[in-house]
C-alpha cells in the first residue's frame, strides 16, 4: 500500500496544519483513508474526531490506538501561522500506517483507531470521552515523538510518565486611587508582589518533581498615575503525581488568599481548564511495549521509563475509566530545537520504526 507509506502520509499531513477542533481537512483525509482500508468509520467524534473500527472473528479485548491531530498557533513576522510543531502529524502518520498494516491481521477482539481533536486545547480527550464511545475500551495505546533533551535519537522509551499539569488564574481586587493619594486605595500591584513571593515560598515533598511559576501578569491601564484596583496572574503548575498536584493547589489557594489580605486586597484562584492528570500507565503493558521496542531497535536502544514534566490529555482516558489500562511510549527522533518551536524538525526515519512497534503490540493482543 504505497499510498499509506508513513513518510508520504507525513509529507501530506504536514502541509495541512489545523488548530484544535478545526481539523477539518485532516479529519476528512484520515477518515477517508480508514474507509478505504475497510474500517467502519465514525466522524465528528467530540467535534472533529475520527474513529475507525475493526472487529475480529474471535472474542478478545477492545484496544484503542490514539493519535492527536491538531497543530499550534504562532505569530511569525507579524503573521498568524499554524504549524505542526509538536509532531501530531507524525503521530497520525504512524497510527494510520499501523492501521493499514494490521487491517488484514486482526483475529480477535476489536480495534478502534482514534484520531483525536484538540490535544493542545487540553479539551480534546474529554470531548471524546463525553460521547461514551470509549466506555468499553479495555486498552488505550498512544505514542509521542521525543526531543533530543529527553532520549537519544534512534532510541525509544516504553513509558512517558507525564506529570499532572494545569494553568491557575488568579484575580486580584484592590481599591483604585490617584497616585498622589495612595493611602486612599489598595494597590493591586502590591498584592501581585506579595502573591509572587508567597507562591515561591510554597514547599512540597522534595523527592517529587514539581513546579509552580508565574507566567503572566496584567495590572493597571495606560495612565501611570493611577493606582490600579485590579490585577491578574497566570500560574503554570506541574507535579509528578496527582496527589502532589492536589496538595499544591490547596497550598496555592491559601497562599494567594493570605498574601492578598496582607496588603488589604482580596484574591481568588481558579483552574478553568481543569487539571490534566498524571500518567497512570499499566506496568504489564509497558513491559510488553518494551519487548516490542527491543525487537524493533534492539535492546541497546531501549531507554528506561521517562519522567516528563509535560502533560498530555491522553491520560484522561485512564482517569475517567478506572478499568482501562493505558500505555504511552516515546520515539526518540531528535526533535530539535524542541517541541512547540515553530522550526521544529526531527529524524523522519524513526516513523517506520514507531509504526512497527504499534503493529507488534496489536499482533500480540489482537492477532
Amino acid at each position: 500500500m504505497e499510498k499509506l507509506d508513513v513518510m508520504k502520509l507525513w509529507d501530506y499531513l504536514h502541509t495541512i496544519p489545523e488548530l484544535g477542533f478545526k481539523e477539518f481537512k485532516t479529519a476528512t483525509f484520515l477518515a477517508n483513508e480508514l474507509e478505504k482500508l475497510g474500517y467502519k468509520v465514525t466522524r465528528n467524534v467530540g467535534g472533529t474526531g475520527v474513529i475507525g473500527e475493526l472487529t475480529g472473528t474471535e472474542a478478545g479485548p477492545t484496544i484503542m490506538l490514539r493519535a492527536d491531530m491538531d497543530a499550534l498557533p504562532f505569530v511569525i513576522d507579524g503573521k498568524d501561522e499554524v504549524i505542526h510543531a509538536c509532531g501530531h502529524d507524525a503521530h497520525c502518520s504512524m497510527v494510520l500506517s499501523a492501521a493499514a498494516i494490521f487491517a488484514d491481521k486482526i483475529k480477535r477482539g476489536k480495534l478502534l483507531i482514534l484520531f483525536q481533536p484538540g490535544e493542545e486545547t487540553l479539551k480534546g480527550a474529554l470531548a471524546v470521552i463525553a460521547t461514551g464511545l470509549m466506555d468499553k475500551v479495555d486498552i488505550a495505546m498512544g505514542l509521542h515523538i521525543r526531543p533530543i533533551q529527553d532520549i537519544p535519537n534512534g532510541t525509544m522509551t516504553p513509558a512517558i510518565c507525564h506529570g499532572a499539569s494545569t494553568f491557575a488564574q488568579v484575580k486580584i481586587l484592590g481599591k483604585g486611587c490617584h497616585g498622589s493619594r495612595p493611602h486612599l486605595g489598595v494597590n493591586a500591584c502590591d498584592a501581585v508582589a506579595a502573591i509572587i513571593n508567597a507562591v515561591n515560598a510554597i514547599k512540597l515533598n522534595p523527592v517529587l518533581a514539581w513546579s509552580c511559576k508565574v507566567t503572566n501578569i496584567s495590572a493597571g491601564g495606560a495612565a501611570p498615575n493611577i493606582i490600579p484596583n485590579k490585577a491578574a496572574l497566570v500560574l503554570d503548575c506541574r507535579a509528578q503525581t496527582n496527589e502532589a498536584m492536589a496538595e499544591m493547589l490547596d497550598k496555592l489557594k491559601m497562599a494567594v488568599t493570605n498574601a492578598a489580605a496582607s496588603v488589604g486586597a482580596t484574591a481568588t484562584l481558579d483552574t478553568p481548564d481543569g487539571v490534566i492528570p498524571a500518567a497512570n500507565l499499566d506496568p504489564e503493558l509497558t513491559a510488553e511495549v518494551a519487548e516490542c521496542i527491543k525487537e524493533v531497535v534492539g535492546e541497546k536502544n531501549l531507554q528506561p521509563n521517562l519522567l516528563n514534566p509535560g502533560g498530555d490529555d491522553f491520560h484522561y482516558y485512564a482517569q475517567r475509566n478506572p478499568k482501562l489500562k493505558a500505555v504511552f511510549f516515546g520515539v526518540g527522533c531528535a526533535a530539535e530545537p524542541g517541541l512547540h518551536d515553530p522550526s521544529m524538525h526531527f529524524n523522519h526515519d524513526m516513523m517506520p520504526l514507531g509504526t512497527e512497534v504499534l503493529v507488534k503490540m496489536l499482533v500480540k493482543k489482537l492477532g
